[in-house]
């Protein structure tokens, strides 16, 4: 595991992160190379999982514990299709529709937007995903 404050990250991650804390509505942040930095307590009880504030969560790590389904076939999705690591990869907003695997085996159907973060100078600082149990059908 990386240890890493969020401290010692740009102010607008540190920013989106104290927004995050604040929403009604699950918020996972990562950096620019797909690390969780950071989900907020409304996602911690969708994704049936605690955030650990003491380190950062390497892409193929949160990627293999957070496991997310096609909708309609129901195989799972390689993590370059995962929202937010397509957001980071084209820089544009990715928003579908997916199945997510809970700890206990239990499958939701979610919607997911992803929104890259774009700083100053166009540096990709990282990307968040805003993310809810679809209850449509």
């Amino acid at each position: 595991m990386i240890a890493a404050p969020m401290a010692q990250h740009p102010i607008e991650l540190i920013l989106t992160r104290e927004l995050a804390s604040y929403l009604a509505t699950p918020m996972f942040l990562v950096g620019p190379e797909g690390e969780l930095l950071f989900y907020n307590e409304p996602a911690e009880g969708l994704l049936g999982y605690r955030f650990d504030e003491a380190l950062e969560i390497p892409l193929n790590e949160w990627a293999s514990t957070y496991q997310l389904f096609d909708s309609a076939s129901g195989e799972r999705l390689p993590i370059d299709e995962f929202p937010v690591v397509a957001a980071l990869r084209e820089r544009r907003p990715h928003h579908t529709s997916l199945t997510y695997q809970r700890p206990d085996g239990a499958r939701l159907p979610i919607v997911v937007t992803s929104i890259p973060l774009i700083g100053q100078g166009g540096e990709l600082l990282g990307a968040v995903a805003i993310f809810w149990e679809d209850r449509r059908g």
